[in-house]
């Protein structure tokens, strides 16, 4: 009896290391749970991020110990690309953001038009079936199709009424980059210096690679199986991020 205890305590020892060496070097499971890069990832959505998409650095480990402040192995990331990271506020809070502004950028929105590099880019308006919220609140959206300068394309919200139609010009430092929500008038990003501001390079964690599980939790618990046909968004499952 006592072996067999021993036994299993050592195989869930195993067990944890094992995952926590997936966890810090390969795929870290992310839950999206606010309505910022609506209408292209949903709040109850579950995603994989890759941890080694940009190399390595201390936020690539849980709880993010001070123990090396370089990247090892870094990738510089693509424009477009969705990313998860730490607050350079207090370096613990994760946040998802598309990236659009690179080291030595400068981006600003003029008359509601988004430019890098004083160069507008390109959008047309589409059509999109998708509730956009901000909070409690249902938006009235125009959708646009944006095309970043290295061919990147994704679809962006605003509101039809009170978006944001001027900024001031930021340019971005060394090793930092700058993020916007593709829900552009409901996402805390790095327009709010004081709150988010440029994100350096080591406060990357991975690059968001694939949607595994949905649910729709305003129609219900996931534990309320018998209204799985109404909550699951199936649809969702295994859908690749771009």
């Amino acid at each position: 009896m006592k072996k067999r205890i021993i036994d299993n305590i050592k195989t869930i020892f195993y067990a944890l290391i094992i995952a926590m060496f997936i966890r810090s070097l390969f795929f870290q499971p992310f839950y999206i749970p606010s309505s910022s890069m609506e209408p292209n990832l949903l709040i109850g959505d579950r995603l994989f991020v890759s941890k080694y998409s940009y190399g390595y650095s201390r936020h690539s480990l849980p709880f993010s110990p001070k123990i090396y402040n370089k990247r090892i192995l870094g990738k510089t990331p693509e424009r477009g690309d969705i990313i998860v990271f730490k607050t350079p506020t207090d370096n613990r809070t994760d946040y998802i953001k598309r990236l659009i502004g690179l080291p030595g950028d400068s981006v600003q929105i003029i008359n509601q038009d988004l430019y890098i590099n004083n160069v507008k880019v390109k959008k047309r308006k589409v059509e999109n079936s998708i509730d956009i919220n901000c909070g409690n609140e249902v938006l009235d959206p125009i959708f646009f199709e944006e095309t970043l300068p290295n061919g990147k394309k994704y679809i962006a919200a605003y509101r039809k009424e009170g978006t944001m139609k001027n900024s001031d010009e930021f340019i971005i430092p060394k090793e930092h980059f700058f993020f916007m929500g593709d829900n552009r008038d409901c996402s805390k990003d790095s327009r709010y210096l004081s709150s988010v501001g440029y994100v350096n390079f080591n406060n990357l964690v991975g690059k968001a690679q694939l949607i595994f599980f949905s649910n729709n939790k305003k129609r219900g618990s996931f534990f309320k199986f018998w209204k799985w046909n109404q909550t699951l968004r199936i649809d969702r499952f295994f859908k690749k991020i771009k």
